[in-house]
């Protein structure tokens, strides 16, 4: 009886940790806090992949999160495209300047 308690308890636990983790939700550059929008590295990366990607980049949004120099190559190749400006400002973009 008591085995099958404590198993009951194991495949709740692992059920609510599934659901715990919280989605985050962006529009463009900005991420959606509590019906605000509030610009975001994590959005503006996003935006910069799906922006790599409509010129034909095979890229996903957490490549471009998780390495600075991908970004960086990305910056110089779509900089100009007004949609990534933002993205690209902290980044080494096609004039060289930016983060060092």
């Amino acid at each position: 009886m008591r085995y099958k308690f404590l198993s009951v308890i194991a495949a709740l636990a692992v059920t609510l940790s599934g659901t715990a983790y919280a989605h985050i939700v962006c529009h463009d550059d900005f991420q959606v806090v509590n019906g605000r929008e509030i610009a975001t590295p994590y959005c503006q990366d996003n935006t910069l992949a799906q922006v790599s990607r409509g010129y034909g980049r095979r890229v996903s949004d957490a490549e471009v999160r998780n390495n600075p120099g991908l970004k960086d190559e990305l910056c110089r190749n779509f900089g100009s495209d007004i949609r990534v400006k933002s993205a690209c400002a902290s980044s080494k973009g096609q004039d060289g300047e930016g983060r060092h």
